[in-house]
């Protein structure tokens, strides 16, 4: 940890988790422009999944692997002798991302001091990929084992170009929806009659640890880990070294108190948390400000600390990833997002 910089997430601001609605020829040009317009500060690459094959998280992930390829199989993705159509596509998506995004910073004349990219943490990648015979990538400890060595060597390309491109310090965000499902042995197999074994914690936060080193030793900056399920695996990620998590807060308020003392001791130990408060989709009554910081004001309060912990050691963030939003939800949740990271820093009166 001893080459990560101090406090290098901004405050007083907000981000996305990643995903952003559109399918067109100008969606990602689209994209890029609103995230600049909304979340200048603290801006963060646009993935747009809806583009199918290779825009999705594992698809997009795959495409930055280095000496190993992957193509689309009936039941998902599947390692490949040598890299095809699916392959390029992938690395076509993010290389035009990256060309949106750079543009519409240099639009916009934006100068973000660190800006963020997303890809899948190394246990949903092997989670989400078949090896040639048909189970999954994580069966394998040694196929497990290439993969995150080889996202590592493509990340430190890819953390490379968004530096040249942008000027700006790079925060990786590991993205790991599968994680709880791998711990608990619920994640189906490929035929869909069994399931996989669970993977031991010890195993998990070995390799995650591993991973989230290495990010660290390519940007220089905390790595952000996010997990949306209602009861992510605090402790296990903290262990891993995760200098931030990402969760959604909407969900917290039924949570049992071991998640709660995670969460306490998180803070206590100097972790940030990114909290999702803003609704992923547009809700039926509009939501003001004191609306959507409920959740963090509610968990603070539970928690027993002095609500300016939120301006010290917490970002807003959508709830998840913007991909189903419709219509001027998109621009509206991320201009919550970023107001609600001034309040933060400066409550309103009667917070």
């Amino acid at each position: 940890m001893s080459g990560v910089t101090e406090q290098a997430l901004p405050h007083g601001v907000g981000t996305g988790i990643g995903s952003m609605p559109g399918t067109g020829a100008n969606a990602a040009a689209e994209a890029a422009t609103i995230v600049f317009g909304e979340l200048p500060q603290f801006p963060h690459l646009p993935e747009l999944p809806d583009r199918g094959l290779g825009a999705d998280l594992v698809g997009r992930t795959a495409g930055l692997l280095v000496d190993l390829a992957v193509e689309e199989v009936p039941s998902g993705y599947r390692v490949t002798a040598r890299p095809g159509a699916h392959h390029r596509r992938a690395v076509d998506l993010l290389r035009w991302d990256v060309d949106a995004f750079s543009d519409a910073a240099d639009r916009a004349g934006a100068r973000p001091t660190v800006v963020k990219t997303q890809v899948a943490g190394p246990w949903t990648l092997a989670a989400g990929v078949e090896l040639a015979r048909g189970h999954r990538v994580l069966t394998d400890h040694g196929a497990t084992r290439d993969f995150a060595e080889s996202l590592l060597e493509g990340l430190a390309g890819h953390v490379a170009e968004l530096t040249q491109r942008t000027g700006a310090g790079v925060v990786v965000q590991l993205d790991e929806p599968s994680l709880p499902t791998v711990l608990a042995g619920a994640l189906p197999t490929p035929s869909g009659y069994g399931t996989v074994d669970a993977v031991p914690e010890p195993e998990a936060r070995e390799l995650l640890a591993t991973v989230v080193s290495g990010v660290e030793k390519v940007t220089g900056n905390p790595v952000i880990v996010h997990c949306c399920a209602s009861r992510p695996p605090v402790a296990l990620l903290r262990a891993a070294g995760a200098g931030a998590l990402a969760i959604d807060a909407t969900l917290l308020d039924g949570a049992p108190g071991s998640l709660l003392d995670e969460l306490g001791e998180a803070w206590d130990a100097g972790t940030e948390l990114l909290l999702g408060l803003v609704s992923a989709e547009a809700p039926a009554v509009p939501p003001g400000l004191r609306d959507v910081a409920s959740p963090a004001l509610r968990l603070v309060d539970r928690l027993g600390f002095n609500r300016s912990i939120l301006a010290e050691r917490a970002l807003p963030t959508p709830t998840c990833g913007l991909a189903s939003a419709r219509g001027e939800w998109v621009r509206r949740a991320l201009s919550l997002t970023r107001d609600l990271g001034k309040a933060f820093i400066e409550p309103p009166e009667g917070w």
